[in-house]
């Protein structure tokens, strides 16, 4: 878990990010066990309650399941869970903005699915050609 603490949010609420973060990129699948607190407080030098308490958001959102004895475990379903409200918070937050850039552009659906590919817009691309001229 690679983490560097910033001032804009408290650090159990970026640690919940990053399980969060780990459980959509697959890097912790269903069943897999979280890093003990006792670890991760040890490495990063972040009281074991802080830890705890994103340890339970992450419980109370129903991605995680105690195991007595045992740890916390990725629960079956927690990425499609995540998915499904991670898809709803972008079209609700950043689509309508980036949308509204696209039109105010005038962007054709046909420029961003070839700068999607490419990771560059046609126009870029054509700029570069005119300049090897």
């Amino acid at each position: 878990m690679d983490l560097e603490w910033n001032d804009s949010q408290p650090i159990y609420r970026q640690l919940r990010d990053r399980v969060v973060e780990m459980i959509l990129d697959r890097v912790l699948k269903e069943g897999d066990p979280l890093p003990s607190v006792r670890t991760v407080a040890a490495e990063y030098r972040v009281n074991p309650l802080t830890i705890l308490k994103a340890y339970q958001e992450l419980v109370d959102q129903d991605l995680v399941e105690k195991r007595r004895g045992l740890g916390m475990f990725v629960k079956s379903g927690a990425r499609d869970l995540l998915l499904e409200g991670e898809r709803r918070k972008f079209l609700a937050e950043q689509w309508p903005r980036i949308s509204a850039t696209i039109q105010r552009l005038g962007l054709k659906a046909d420029e961003l699915l070839k700068s999607g590919a490419t990771g560059r817009t046609a126009a870029a691309a054509e700029s570069d050609k005119s300049e090897e001229r």
